[in-house]
């Protein structure tokens, strides 16, 4: 049985500042955005095969950010845009 790639990992939830750019206003503002960090484990899981054995070496620890899109914080403007990167 092949283990799933969440077996690898855990996840843990985070918020992280960053400075966004408004396309529409152009104003610069802090946005709190949210990402999932995903961690490696320090040792495989029980009961995997040679194939999640190389497949858990080649793993590595990310980041995922899961707002995609935001509200420009300026009165007037309001827009929601795209975060990119």
């Amino acid at each position: 049985m092949a283990l799933d790639e969440r077996h690898y990992y855990v996840e843990k939830p985070a918020t992280r500042m960053a400075r966004l750019n408004c396309p529409y206003c152009r104003s610069v503002e802090e946005y709190e955005l949210r990402w999932l960090i995903r961690q490696k484990k320090d040792r495989l899981p029980p009961g995997a095969d040679e194939r999640d054995r190389a497949k858990f070496a080649k793993s590595q620890s990310y980041m995922v950010l899961l707002d995609d899109k935001v509200t420009c914080k300026q009165v007037r403007c309001r827009r929601i845009f795209e975060v990119s990167g």
